[in-house]
């Protein structure tokens, strides 16, 4: 994963395959909570998986901060 673009794509594979959500509702502006009926449990489960995707270690106070996926986004490029 180089670009936002790819990583978007990613999360949006695994958003789909692990929790069973629409495609269509994962998009950038998506807030993780309010929108995506996203809790802690599925978010430490989405990091697991990024970083067996990335090969990188990917601590969970790094997405403390995420609300949106566009921040999970900004996030997972800011380590590469």
């Amino acid at each position: 994963m180089k670009t936002r673009e790819e990583i978007l794509m990613t999360i949006k594979d695994i958003m789909v395959e692990m929790f069973e959500m629409d495609e269509k509702s994962i998009t950038l502006e998506a807030r993780l909570y309010e929108d995506l009926d996203f809790d802690s449990i599925d978010a430490i489960d989405m990091i697991v998986r990024l970083k067996e995707i990335t090969g990188k270690t990917i601590k969970p106070e790094d997405f403390k901060s995420a609300r949106s996926i566009h921040d999970v986004v900004e996030a997972i490029y800011s380590i590469q």
